[in-house]
């Protein structure tokens, strides 16, 4: 049929007058014209009978249907997608595995038990007939991958893929091998011949290629298939096969059952992980503070962070190495040697890593990740500021996002919006870094909504301190890569601790202690600690390492630095004799027989061993006696490193009166938690910082010889744990105690013995105090009317006699005579 055009009148609007209407030009000219639509002719349909008719309808009515029933199907199920999505990466992880459990289980019902029901029959038809006679460990095969998908949440989706495919090539070549060992036999010759057999899936793999080729040259290939999928399974080149058989022979020789022993054959800290289209490649931010990480097990898994590209990215990021901090970075010479193999009389065992809990696993990213890199996104966008957010680093407390700047973006446009991304992202405490170190990109380090927990056996069963045995290595924790660091005490060789209240102090000086005892026997690293508050080191009191008891009085305490300062000076006398440079030089010829007394000599030479002071409470002591704290302190910082003797101070008031210029110019390496001003950051750090810290172990660690802080999350000890330790030690060992450190009685003043025409303001003075019980010089003064040089002599009079202590500072003297005690006193005093 021909299509009739149209009317000149009807293109032209017809009669009535009006104009065709106008073309309207098209706002967006980078769009494509699209041609006009053109109906086209309809095709002259041929007569039909009513027959035909019905079955017309009646298809179109089955097509409606089934585009009802697709359309309601789509929809649900992209309904629960997105509500999947929504959940958790980890709830989604835990529900696959728990339907892996339930596989597993209803597998095994179906072909260990033989079961009965519609359903068992259904499985057990499906499960033998697609593996034949390798059904019995399918179930078995489901734990592992159950295990692996709830235990560790963090792992890898590159990881588990190529597990997943490597496992399958696996099967396959040995389904395979099963099929050609029964005889390779076809499905027409009987399904039980098939089920006593590979299956299905071994026919699959071998009957076709069998027929083609020979049997042999089948099973051959095959065996190829199995050692590619083993391969891929363990994340191992063929190039570094070598390697890991001497490593796995290696971890079977040593013997060593710690957590962290054998080889991790799921993932591969030295190789990078795959990189898809359009993503920078994954950072490692696995390794230690001290050297690169090696191998460990999964819950020691380093963190390969997929890099989040922005929205109108459309070129790959560039590569960025990963940037593994030093915290104690080594000399250009040895300072330090590592103390051979220690036994302590062949009977003290270490506390077993055991009594230390693990801490959660680590989380590679999570949808509170996702939302803060739209909220940085979209403040780039607001300000028309040519950056995009190009990757970030998830730690335990605090993720690094990494921000690259286009071409001529200057970095104070990025630096000046500090507040208006912390409105963007709802925190107030981001801390910008510009650069990061080792990157041409822009850190912006935002805490976590949803933290891990850093535990301290985490960290001391790493190889960042199981690959080095120096009694004097503790175990911070781990930075914003989540890298574990740990430090040498005796390579820092001091160190200030110090935040406000809360911030996390405490936990870190019991980290301290703790490593120390895991690590070290008592005869090589002595305690001497010292607690002013009474309170926080108690639980450590009758550890054997401990050289005297828990000292708890500020005046004791600077009389056990005066001996401190004593027995650094008998060390250097020891080094000066000998013609040694260090102590641990000492040690070492003492202990080879190198080294040994002058001939008529009665001394017998031993190893000295490191001597650790922590202070608890620095401004105590500073509050009592702050010359004699503040000298022996400098005097110590200055000389003993190469004594071995090592201090920790600590407090929570970081201000000038106490942590002094002479204190700081001597003490190189800092640990400052949440500060509560900028002052106080500057005090400790000698720089900003530690005021954007978010308190409960947020911490910059600054070493020795680096000049920017490392951000940490401080590793987490229990009291539980502490005392589980700490029952251990005592149990191996009794402390050995020195009588001469911390209890040397301050001198008394030399005063006239005579007291000549004074004996009666003596007597009223002395009953004065006595009934007051408070001994002042200033009360003398306004109750019994004398200047100051007079009641001085009377307070020192009493001092001479026991009845008041000695001068603590700006403190009231302790009354050593109770009001009872008060007529003998006077009655004494008036007879002699």
């Amino acid at each position: 049929m021909a299509t009739r055009a149209p009317k000149p009148s009807q293109r032209s609007g017809g009669g009535s007058g009006r104009k065709p209407p106008a073309r309207r030009p098209t706002s967006q000219s980078s769009r494509p014209r699209q041609p006009a639509k053109r109906t086209p002719p309809p095709r002259q349909q041929p007569s039909e009978g009513p027959i035909a008719l019905l079955f017309t309808w009646l298809g179109r009515a089955l097509l409606l249907v089934w585009r009802l029933l697709a359309h309601t199907v789509g929809f649900l199920v992209r309904a629960v997608g997105r509500g999947a999505r929504d959940l958790d990466p980890d709830l989604r992880r835990d529900g696959i595995g728990m339907i892996l459990l339930a596989v597993g289980l209803l597998i095994a019902a179906a072909v260990w038990w033989d079961s009965e029901g519609p359903l068992l029959e259904v499985t057990r038809l499906v499960v033998v007939g697609a593996v034949g006679v390798f059904s019995p460990v399918i179930p078995l095969l489901c734990l592992p991958f159950a295990w692996r998908l709830m235990r560790t949440p963090g792992a890898r989706t590159a990881d588990t893929g190529r597990i997943v495919i490597g496992s399958a090539a696996l099967l396959t070549g040995l389904l395979g091998l099963l099929h050609i060992g029964r005889g390779v036999p076809w499905p027409s010759q009987g399904m039980e011949r098939i089920q006593n057999a590979g299956g299905l899936i071994g026919f699959a793999a071998s009957g076709p290629l069998s027929v083609l080729i020979t049997p042999w040259l089948t099973g051959a290939l095959l065996f190829l298939l199995m050692v590619f999928g083993l391969l891929v399974v363990t994340a191992t080149p063929i190039r570094r096969i070598p390697e890991r058989f001497h490593q796995l022979l290696d971890s079977l020789m040593s013997g060593d059952d710690g957590p962290s022993a054998g080889i991790d054959i799921l993932d591969k800290p030295g190789e990078a992980a795959p990189r898809k289209r359009r993503r920078a490649p994954r950072t490692r931010s696995g390794g230690t503070a001290t050297e690169p990480r090696t191998h460990a097990g999964d819950h020691e898994r380093p963190y390969d962070t997929p890099v989040v590209e922005a929205a109108q990215d459309e070129q790959t990021a560039p590569d960025h190495e990963p940037t593994v901090p030093d915290p104690t970075p080594a000399p250009a010479t040895a300072e330090q040697l590592s103390i051979p193999t220690r036994v302590v009389d062949g009977d003290y065992a270490l506390p077993p890593p055991q009594l230390l809990n693990p801490g959660s696993p680590p989380k590679q990213r999570t949808k509170a990740n996702e939302t803060v890199v739209e909220a940085l996104t979209g403040v780039m966008e607001q300000f028309a500021i040519d950056a995009h957010v190009t990757g970030f680093t998830r730690g335990p407390t605090v993720t690094r996002y990494e921000i690259e700047l286009g071409p001529a973006v200057k970095v104070e446009k990025v630096t000046a919006l500090a507040k208006n991304i912390s409105l963007a992202v709802k925190s107030a405490d981001v801390r910008i870094l510009s650069p990061i170190p080792g990157k041409s990109a822009i850190g912006v380090e935002i805490p976590n909504t949803d933290k891990d927990l850093v535990s301290l056996g985490d960290v001391l069963r790493s190889p960042a301190a199981t690959s080095d045995d120096h009694p004097m290595l503790v175990g911070l924790g781990k930075d914003v890569e989540g890298a574990d660091v740990v430090a040498n005490l005796a390579r820092m060789p001091h160190v200030l601790v110090a935040g406000a209240t809360g911030a996390g102090k405490s936990t870190c000086i019991n980290g301290l202690i703790t490593s120390v005892m895991m690590r070290a026997l008592p005869d090589e690293v002595r305690l001497i600690l010292i607690d002013p508050k009474r309170v926080e080191l108690t639980m450590y009191e009758g550890i054997p390492h401990l050289i005297t008891p828990i000292i708890t009085n500020p005046k004791k305490a600077a009389d056990a630095l005066q001996w401190v300062v004593g027995e650094m000076d008998r060390r250097y006398d020891d080094l000066a004799t000998s013609g040694f440079r260090h102590i641990d030089d000492f040690n070492a010829a003492v202990r080879s027989g190198e080294l040994t007394a002058p001939p008529g000599s009665e001394r017998v030479y031993e190893p000295y061993p490191y001597l650790l002071v922590v202070v608890d409470e620095l401004a105590d002591l500073m509050m009592v006696a702050p010359r004699d704290v503040e000298d022996a302190v400098v005097r110590i910082t200055q000389l003993a490193r190469a004594a071995g003797i090592h201090l920790v101070l600590a407090t929570q008031r970081p201000s000038v009166d106490v942590v002094t210029g002479l204190i700081k110019a001597n003490v190189p390496s800092r640990l400052a938690f949440a500060t509560s001003s900028l002052s106080d950051s500057r005090v400790i750090l000698d720089q900003p910082g530690a005021e954007k810290l978010v308190g409960k172990g947020d911490a910059l660690f600054l070493p020795m010889g680096s000049s920017k802080p490392i951000r940490l999350q401080n590793a987490w000890v229990s009291e539980k744990e502490i005392r589980a330790v700490v029952d251990h030690c005592k149990k191996q060992a009794e402390p050995t105690y020195r009588e001469d450190v911390g209890v040397a009685e301050a001198k008394k003043k030399e005063v006239d013995e005579e007291i000549g025409d004074d004996l009666d303001l003596l007597l009223q003075a002395i009953e004065l105090v006595v009934t007051t019980q408070f001994g002042s010089t200033s009360m003398l003064q306004r109750k019994l009317r004398v200047g100051f040089a007079k009641a001085g002599r009377l307070m020192d009079l009493m001092e001479s006699r026991d009845i008041v202590g000695p001068s603590e500072g700006s403190k009231a003297r302790d009354v050593l005579v109770k009001p009872e005690e008060l007529p003998q006193v006077l009655a004494a005093l008036r007879a002699s």
